[in-house]
């Protein structure tokens, strides 16, 4: 009896393996349908929430209700066990990301070149003849070689080196500038911030190739150097030309006195923010905690010096302003001040995809942050977004033509730019952060990788 209930169970055997191992294979098959459905899920939520960054604000609230709706009409299909759309969700994910990757971006070139404060000036810059291009230099020193002067990032690990006399002589030689300096210096905050001394990929930078000069390697003798002299001391500022030209009586004389002492003081205040040795900011963090600080320490200087300039102007007669008003060379003006009034508060207020959305694709591509990275990056895109138009708020309609008028707008936009470094800080902080350590590493190189491959 046990051997004929025995024989079946042993003819049952095979059937029962073959079952088992078709089970198995069915259930591992659809193990791997779920995490394929959940790939195509997350990148689809990344596709949504990249193109939910490039609409203004005043869309977002409706096209984030129509995102949501669909992801519910996703989540009914899945539960209809609907495997081969989520196949081909995936499939059309690879495709599109392959896209990015061979150059089809989804901030086109035009886009990212136009989307940035400098643009139309850059354009113009292409045409212009050697002596009429601008010098990497201090204003001062570029005046005496017949050029303008342009907005220098970096010297060595030193954001903005000629930022102390830049904004002092701007206050008496705005002419003496390149017309889109403080445009660049916006593009250059940003571009500090995301792509290093690097700056951005070459293709993206400007609607034309930029005659700027390179950035320059400096040694730390040199960053010392000029940080111990920020403004060549006082002599870069014109007081014996002021004294000769506007004629001073004794009150007024004293009263220059006191322009000369604050001078002197926010040298000193401005001198102290020179960073240490060899501690050139490697990481975005670090560098845009290097900015700020030289931000705010510009920003005390001007503090310091407007009340003893704003007295002095004040006690001047209306035939002595007009005379401090024309102080300056005058063979860089031409044309300068039309071009100014007419383009600078047009270029702000467009778009700025270029420095809102290229970096964050950039980024994206670089790290392939998981979905809960994701969110943080979304949260440094808005972050980005808002210190744009922070800084785009700042810009004036039209150059200033007293001294006093032009400290006092010099004022709003580094008290600007520093707003938005700080807008910028907790999400750009929280982001990395939530990297792992070679995520950290192809962030803090992106800039130089993107220079290699020409982005």
């Amino acid at each position: 009896m046990r051997r004929q209930q025995a024989q079946p169970t042993a003819q049952a055997r095979p059937n029962l393996q073959t079952q088992t191992r078709s089970s198995l294979q069915t259930q591992a098959q659809s193990q791997l349908n779920t995490r394929q459905q959940l790939r195509a899920e997350r990148a689809l939520r990344r596709t949504e929430g990249r193109e939910l960054r490039r609409l203004p604000p005043s869309q977002r609230a409706q096209r984030r209700e129509e995102i949501r709706n669909a992801r519910e009409q996703r989540a009914l299909s899945r539960q209809q066990l609907v495997q081969p759309n989520a196949v081909q969700n995936q499939s059309n994910t690879r495709t599109l990301r392959a896209n990015r990757l061979n150059g089809t971006a989804r901030v086109s070139l035009d886009a990212a070149r136009q989307g940035r404060f400098a643009s139309r000036f850059a354009s113009q810059a292409a045409g212009l003849t050697r002596r009429d291009r601008f010098a990497s230099v201090a204003a001062h020193h570029a005046w005496r070689l017949g050029l303008r002067a342009a907005f220098v990032p970096w010297y060595g690990p030193v954001f903005w080196p000629y930022a102390y006399s830049d904004v002092f002589d701007y206050a008496f030689w705005p002419y003496g500038y390149d017309d889109g300096y403080w445009a660049y210096a916006y593009d250059d905050f940003f571009d500090g911030l995301f792509w290093g001394e690097a700056g951005p990929p070459v293709d993206y930078a400007y609607a034309a190739p930029s005659t700027r000069p390179p950035v320059q390697r400096a040694s730390y003798a040199a960053v010392q150097e000029l940080c111990r002299q920020p403004g060549s001391g006082v002599t870069a500022w014109p007081f014996t030309d002021i004294e000769r030209k506007v004629g001073l009586n004794a009150e007024q004389l004293e009263l220059l006195g006191d322009v000369r002492k604050a001078s002197q003081d926010a040298a000193a205040v401005f001198k102290a923010s020179c960073p240490p040795e060899n501690a050139f900011p490697l990481t975005p963090p670090g560098r845009l905690a290097a900015m700020t600080a030289r931000l705010e320490a510009t920003l005390q200087a001007v503090q310091t010096v407007r009340p003893a300039m704003e007295s002095f102007y004040a006690s001047l007669s209306d035939e002595q302003k007009e005379r401090f008003n024309q102080l300056g060379p005058k063979n860089t003006a031409t044309g300068a001040e039309a071009s100014v009034a007419s383009q600078a508060a047009e270029t702000c207020k467009q778009p700025k995809q270029g420095l809102a959305n290229l970096p964050i694709e950039k980024i994206e591509d670089a790290v392939n942050p998981t979905d809960a990275q994701e969110t943080e990056l979304n949260k440094l895109q808005d972050a980005t977004t808002k210190a744009v138009s922070i800084m785009q708020a700042a810009c004036p309609d039209e150059t200033p033509i007293t001294p006093t008028g032009r400290l006092d707008a010099m004022e709003k936009r580094l008290q600007a730019m520093i707003d938005a470094a700080n807008t910028v800080k907790p999400a750009l902080e929280n982001f990395y952060a939530s990297l792992t350590s070679e995520q950290k590493a192809r962030f803090n190189r992106i800039g130089q990788q993107l220079s290699q491959t020409n982005g």
